[in-house]
């Protein structure tokens, strides 16, 4: 039932999304998470820049993603109501793309949002919580 996944999916996504954010927040990863996007991007940057690209390029609404996917990181973008659990991928971090998420303070803008999202309000901490949790 389309409805039924559409409807649960935005209500998973949009209360995993508020937890990836936090006053304060945002710039270069700390912790083990840190360790693993080095290993498996070459690079802070190598890693905004590839989520940066997925959240400019989620044409119309969607998501960009940082999901572990068997053994590695990797950052995926999906559409309406998509999420990498249906690929068998486990999510760390996520950032709204649709409109409503940025809009207001940034009104067509969706790059400046993306670049404050990295910047000042990704929640590290709950990040390296959801790669902890997946390393057990």
């Amino acid at each position: 039932n389309q409805g039924l996944f559409n409807n649960a999916a935005q209500a998973w996504n949009h209360d995993f999304y508020w937890k990836c954010m936090k006053p304060s927040g945002g710039g270069e990863a700390t912790g083990a998470i840190a360790e693993q996007i080095t290993k498996d991007f070459g690079s802070f940057d190598e890693f905004k820049k590839q989520f940066d690209v997925a959240g400019n390029t989620a044409f119309g609404s969607g998501w960009a993603w940082l999901s572990w996917d068997g053994g590695k990181l990797v950052v995926d973008k999906t559409i309406g109501a998509g999420n990498p659990i249906t690929e068998g991928k486990t999510p760390v971090l996520t950032m709204d793309v649709w409109e409503h998420a940025y809009y207001l303070n940034y009104q067509n803008k969706r790059a400046d949002y993306i670049v404050d999202f990295l910047g000042s309000l990704v929640n590290w901490d709950f990040v390296n919580e959801q790669f902890a949790a997946i390393k057990r």
